[in-house]
């Protein structure tokens, strides 16, 4: 089983080295649309809507890249991929960047060969149960069978929390949320284990979602964002920068209602002149034009109009802010400075 893991580890790393010799932003411009890896449907995070238009709080992410890169945010191919073929679609240079709940790791990062670019959303591990299994911790599970996506550090961590607690459980693997969520609710499996966000948008697709609860125990570490191959900088460089400029944005109050107006000359805050490209050459730097962050905020909106938009309290999925506020505000959400 070892020699197995190693030898896939060892194919995903090579294919990721091979894909990355090539320059990722001349493709994409080339090409003239983004292939973006995200996951196979999660509410409020990656989804299409009833047109078929994919939607959500990552989806977002590859939205504002094409508009930085392309000018169109469009011009995404919304690629679905699952826990076990998300980081082969992305080490063979099928998609150009995943954008789907993936956890960062050290592994992933070394030993896979990926870049990591940032931290869009900071979660944890929990557990949903029914009411009626008729617990209220996670520490009551001994014994339970508990759905769990395979190809995920969500398998290790259901492993060790039931090992330290000495419990044991019967795991129920599934490779989609949707399946998660169909087994669950035909009682294959007395909870079901992943990202707290994750429970909350499959919460809120139940007839009446106040017939399951989030147990309150948070396991694990789970720091979730977009992540390209290793090896290919100046790609890496314009995926997290866009992931900046919009936490910036926020930070600054800059949103999608008013980013035009702020361009359309230098103002009196330098941070924001820099953003907006009407001071100094950051977009030179980065291989794109000078309006390239104006364009990723005006068709996406700010970090927390991303996050209220898609997954905050307002809405169905209704996460509040927690460790994902600004620095400012308590929270985690930080950008280093546009100078």
């Amino acid at each position: 089983m070892k020699k197995t893991v190693f030898l896939g580890a060892l194919t995903v790393a090579g294919l990721a080295a091979g894909a990355s010799a090539a320059a990722t932003l001349d493709d994409v411009k080339a090409r003239g649309k983004l292939n973006c890896g995200v996951a196979t449907g999660v509410p409020g995070f990656a989804a299409p809507d009833a047109n078929g238009r994919w939607e959500g709080f990552d989806v977002a992410v590859c939205r504002a890249v094409a508009a930085a890169v392309l000018g169109d945010s469009d011009a995404v191919e919304f690629v679905p991929t699952t826990g076990k073929t998300r980081f082969t679609a992305l080490a063979s240079g099928e998609v150009d960047m995943l954008a789907r709940n993936t956890t960062w790791t050290l592994s992933r990062d070394v030993d896979l060969k990926f870049t990591f670019v940032g931290v869009n959303y900071y979660d944890g591990q929990g557990f949903l149960v029914n009411k009626d299994l008729g617990v209220s911790s996670a520490k009551e599970l001994d014994g339970a069978t508990v759905c769990i996506q395979t190809g995920t550090t969500t398998e290790l961590n259901l492993a060790d929390f039931f090992r330290t607690n000495n419990m044991s459980y019967e795991p129920v693997p599934i490779e989609t949320q949707a399946e998660a969520l169909q087994q669950f609710n035909a009682g294959a499996c007395d909870s079901y284990t992943t990202d707290a966000s994750g429970l909350a948008a499959a919460r809120s697709t139940f007839e009446d979602p106040s017939s399951a609860i989030i147990m309150p125990e948070i396991i694990s570490k789970e720091p979730l964002g977009p992540l390209v191959r290793h090896g290919d900088n100046e790609w890496g460089d314009v995926v997290r920068w866009t992931l900046n400029a919009l936490v910036t944005a926020e930070e600054f109050g800059v949103t999608s209602t008013n980013v035009a107006e702020l361009s359309a000359a230098a103002g009196d805050n330098p941070e924001i002149n820099r953003l907006l490209g009407t001071e100094g050459s950051l977009g030179e730097m980065l291989g794109l034009d000078a309006d390239w962050a104006r364009r990723a905020i005006a068709s996406v909106g700010n970090y927390g109009e991303v996050f209220a938009t898609n997954i905050g309290e307002d809405t169905p999925i209704g996460l509040a802010r927690g460790l994902n506020a600004q620095w400012r505000d308590g929270g985690l959400i930080y950008s280093p400075p546009f100078r």
